[in-house]
This record gives structure tokens, sequence and C-alpha cells, in this order.
């Protein structure tokens, strides 16, 4: 296990939507708990599709990430459990997509999620790991959770313009990196939607990996039925399916993500 004390924040970011984003948050938060880690996943994406598709109908977000960031709830309050051992979930509303707006000239907006998690953080008992599912967009809600992270996680879609959507996230962390968060770092580069018989696919991915080399982990998400059916069933496709490509493969993403984060920790 990561350990207690402060938790190791993720942030699951890619400014693109359809790459995979959500799905990766959710599998990959079960799939740590699988092993053994407390996990909370955090959803500041007001389509609110990670607590969708971990089963929660919008009537029982009494407290949500929205209430969080306005400053009226701590976030202690909006943690309900999943039903999952180990996994919790800071679930999203509607509302939340009117929350950069209405922070526009508010103290400390970029921060609103940092100090929220700060304060978790310094509970009797925190989740070893932080699962913060990011908006499709370079957003208000987005620089909050690259503010309140160490690492992020990019999920990158095997297809033609992928590596010119991954150059706009990298220049994104590098600036909140420099502008307001220094502790912010690249964990890895998860390609999805892999398709082994595409040639593209093939391509894209043996070009990321030439440029961004060991920043890539080795896993790969492929493209898989089961992945994509598990939501409409409120489940992650680890529950739905355990032994399906697309399962197996997150059950490795995790693996890969504790050992890069042991070794970070032997490193420090």
């Amino acid at each position: 296990m990561a350990g207690k004390g402060a938790p190791r924040i993720l942030a699951i970011a890619n400014q693109k939507g359809g790459v995979g984003k959500t799905t990766t948050a959710i599998n990959l938060a079960t799939a740590l708990a699988a092993v053994g880690e407390d996990v909370l996943l955090v959803d500041i994406d007001p389509q609110g599709n990670a607590s969708t598709g971990l089963g929660l109908s919008s009537a029982a977000r009494a407290v949500t990430t929205y209430d969080v960031v306005m400053g009226e709830y701590r976030l202690d309050a909006a943690i309900l459990e999943t039903g999952i051992p180990r996994l919790s979930l800071a679930p999203s509303g509607v509302d939340l997509a009117g929350a950069e707006v209405e922070l526009i000239d508010a103290e400390r907006r970029h921060f609103r999620l940092a100090d929220a998690l700060a304060d978790y953080a310094r509970e009797a008992n925190p989740a070893s790991y932080v699962i913060i599912d990011c908006p499709p967009s370079l957003s208000l809600l987005t620089v909050n959770a690259l503010a309140a992270a160490g690492g992020v996680i990019i999920p990158l879609q095997c297809e033609f313009f992928a590596l010119e959507g991954l150059s706009q996230i990298l220049r994104t962390i590098e600036t909140v990196r420099t502008r307001i968060n220094p502790r912010l770092e690249l964990q890895g580069i998860v390609l999805t939607m892999h398709d082994r018989r595409n040639n593209l696919s093939a391509q894209v991915e043996a070009d990321v990996r030439a440029h961004l080399a060991d920043k890539v982990y080795r896993t790969v998400i492929p493209r898989n039925v089961r992945i994509s059916e598990a939501p409409s069933f409120g489940k992650p496709a680890l529950l739905y399916d355990l032994k399906c490509p697309g399962s197996q493969a997150y059950i490795g993403l995790a693996s890969e993500v504790i050992q890069r984060e042991r070794a970070r920790r032997e490193a420090a």
C-alpha cells in the first residue's frame, strides 16, 4: 500500500473528449482498490460520468464537488461509499457547470480543490490514492485538479490527431507547474482504444513511444466492447467482466502506476 499520511493525488486529464479519460479514472481506481489500496475517486467533470459509471444516481448526490469547490461543504461531506471495497467517491453534479463563472472573481479560485484535499489529508484515515477525473477541456476546473495533484495521467487515444492534442495538454501541465503547482509532474501516458488490427494504432503507438519513451506506460488499453458496455450497468469493467482484455489491461496499468510511485518515493 502507498501508506497513510498525505494521499498521492493523480489527475486523469486530456482536453479531448472521447479518449477514455473517465473509463480510465473508474477502472484504474477500481484496480488500485482491488490490490489493497484505499482509493478516493473525485469527479470534477460537470457531466458526472464517473459518478454514473459507478452506479450513483443523480438523486443520491446530496453533496457534490460543486458544493466543495464553492466552499459550502468540506470534502468529507461529499464522499460516498461505492459498494466496491476500499473505493469511495466524491460525486459531481450538474451545478458544477456553473462553477467557473461563479468562481471567476473568487479568492484562491485556482486552489479550491487543493485546499479541500489538504483538509481531507489531515483527517484520521485518508485514502492512499486520490484519483481526479477532469473535464474534457482546459478549464478552471481542470486547473483546480492540476493545482491539487502531484501527478498527471494522460489517456491518449490511438488516432491520427493524438500527438497534436498531446502537445497541448503537456504545455498546460508545464504552465501549471511553472505558475501554480511546482510539485506537478507527468506520471505517465496511457494509450487507449488500441486496435491491433489497425495499422494506424500501431503507428500512433510507435510515434508516441519514440517521442516520450519511458513516460508511456507499457500497458496498452485495447478497444474492447465490454469496457464500453460496463457504464450502462453502473459498474467498472473489472466488475462487469474481470476476464475481458480491457479489465486485464487496467489491472496491468494499476501495477505500473504503483511501481512508478514506489520508484518516485525511493528517489525522493
